[in-house]
């Protein structure tokens, strides 16, 4: 027997025998299958440590912005919501990328070092005062960064917001196609929502903490630490997952229908043949509904043998791009949902900024951004009562289920509830500053009103439980609707919401700075209160948009 080569029989419990070869530098077992629950600790592993690193410097950049870097605070607002919309559309860049080219793994691989990267030079921002302006004590106005700093730093920004975007549902995804069964799928997405939920509330937490009361270059540290170990995590379990290999961009299908219905926009569906997918046995007729469409799968002389190109589509094709744009109009009414979300959740740490932030009597000071960590935390602990509790309670007593529209429209109520208990807040906190005098000041900075900042607690916890009805009500009404060669597209378009929201914040948010004289870098100065009232009643406008798209939209199985 050579030394390089052994074989052995390998009796199992059943009697039967498989026979393993085993080399000088390699083993390989028959029969042996990559990914499954080996693969679990890797992959949420690595989710958690990277969520850590985002939230921890994504967490508290407004309040950088404004201490390190002497960013007035509604700027400071502004770029936040153009970062967060970066990290929301590059989700959709990492998908495509991994299902048409490269694959899962590569691009996490690619996109995780981006991350670190960023997160290490915004490190050295922390660190070394030469790439900040000079720190603004008893002056104003206060000095400004220069254009090289400015470059700096919105290229530090650029490099960790595309990393996080590119990791983060890629991440997600690929653990889903670890498993084959949708049973364990749906206990991995259990999981991997609880580490994401649970990485968030720490990160905004104990490393803004650090941040705030130790030192940002300790901070940050601890972030580039976090993404560190999230790479070696992840890359440590190479060799047991599954890799499927790219399938090709669902929106290439999409593209391929709108060109081909184009090209054939002359041409007459009379005794004309319908292409069908090669492994679609059905001969149906396509839906009247949209039907200038039908006409990218109407096969011509002209497309010989072509079953499909850019001039010819499949019938199924041409369908799941209508019910695409049936379902475009219910997605719209959360586009503004988004931006009052993001309006709020900015607006508010101003609001703790200038508020007394000491825990009672003690000298214990919560970090302003860390306010934001009470939304998710209301959010998760609602998600668990409602899926545990109140909906099986529903069902049990009234015999119908809650349905993934009725969820959403709930939570655009409790939205709109939240932004009136933000104005009454800010009308308490205002009326407050009136008393002690601190209206009127000309100091450059939002004068601390002592007023407990706890009582941002009232609207926070009801924002948050709105998200437990809107996000996962959302999630579930795309992917049961969408195309089923389309279902990987249905949690990107909830990243896509985001960005486009918070892109309409930004938008939003310059309108009324420059129309009125509502929003003041010094808080007090202005009547942040109005603004509140004036999202409230765009969130009641929008809830009646959506009743009206819910009214109208056609489910999937209805047509």
């Amino acid at each position: 027997m050579e030394f390089n080569q052994l074989q052995k029989d390998v009796k199992e419990e059943n009697g039967s025998q498989h026979k393993a070869i085993v080399g000088r530098n390699n083993v390989f077992i028959k029969h042996s299958k990559r990914g499954g629950w080996t693969t679990f600790p890797f992959i949420l592993g690595s989710m958690f440590t990277l969520t850590m690193a985002a939230g921890g410097w994504i967490g508290n950049l407004i309040v950088y912005l404004i201490t390190k870097y002497n960013v007035k605070s509604i700027d400071a607002t502004q770029v936040f919501n153009v970062v967060v919309g970066c990290m929301s559309v590059f989700p959709i860049v990492g998908a495509v990328l991994s299902d048409s080219f490269y694959g899962s793994f590569a691009v996490i691989t690619v996109f995780s070092f981006v991350s670190l990267l960023g997160i290490t030079l915004m490190t050295l921002t922390a660190s070394f005062p030469s790439l900040r302006p000079p720190p603004c004590t008893n002056k104003f106005p206060c000095d400004s960064p220069s254009k090289i700093q400015y470059g700096v730093l919105y290229t530090i920004l650029g490099l960790a917001c595309i990393g996080i975007g590119g990791t983060r549902y890629t991440l997600a995804s690929m653990g889903a196609d670890q498993f084959e069964d949708s049973n364990s799928v749906g206990i991995y997405f259990n999981w991997y929502f609880f580490v994401f939920y649970a990485a968030t509330v720490l990160s905004t937490t104990l490393i803004i903490y650090v941040q705030d009361n130790v030192s940002w270059a300790v901070g940050f540290g601890i972030c580039v630490v976090c993404n560190t170990v999230g790479v070696i995590l992840f890359l440590s379990g190479k060799n047991f997952y599954r890799k499927n290999k790219p399938k090709g961009s669902p929106f290439t299908s999409i593209a391929r229908v709108i060109i081909a219905a184009v090209r054939k926009r002359k041409v007459s569906s009379t005794n004309q043949e319908y292409n069908y997918d090669i492994n679609d046995k059905s001969t149906i007729v396509p839906s009247d509904s949209f039907r200038f469409l039908n006409n990218g799968a109407l096969k011509i002389e002209s497309d010989g043998s072509n079953t499909r190109s850019w001039s010819l589509s499949t019938v199924q094709e041409v369908e799941d791009l209508k019910t695409l744009i049936r379902i475009m109009p219910l997605w719209s009414s959360s586009v503004m949902l988004s931006g009052l979300v993001g309006m709020f959740n900015n607006f508010t740490i101003l609001q703790a900024l200038s508020m007394d932030r000491y825990l009672g009597g003690s000298k214990f000071q919560i970090p302003a951004s860390s306010f934001l960590s009470l939304d998710t935390l209301a959010t998760s602990i609602t998600i668990c009562l409602l899926d545990r509790f109140i909906f099986p309670m529903w069902l049990k007593l009234t015999g119908w289920s809650i349905t993934p529209l009725q969820r959403i429209g709930f939570g655009h109520v409790l939205n709109a509830v939240g932004l009136v208990a933000a104005a009454l807040v800010e009308v308490r906190r205002l009326h407050t500053a009136r008393d002690h005098n601190l209206i009127g000041l000309s100091i450059g900075t939002t004068t601390i009103v002592p007023i407990s900042a706890l009582w941002l607690l009232v609207p926070l916890t009801i924002m948050g439980i709105s998200q437990a009805f809107l996000f996962p009500g959302q999630i579930s009404l795309y992917y049961q609707e969408f195309p089923t060669s389309l279902r990987s597209t249905s949690t990107a378009m909830i990243s896509l919401l985001v960005a486009v929201g918070f892109y309409l914040s930004t938008a939003i948010t310059g309108l009324i700075q420059n129309n009125t004289s509502w929003l003041k870098d010094d808080l007090n100065n202005g009547r942040l209160d109005i603004v509140y009232w004036l999202l409230a009643a765009v969130g009641v406008v929008n809830f009646g948009y959506f009743l009206v798209c819910a009214k109208m939209f056609r489910h999937k199985l209805d047509i």
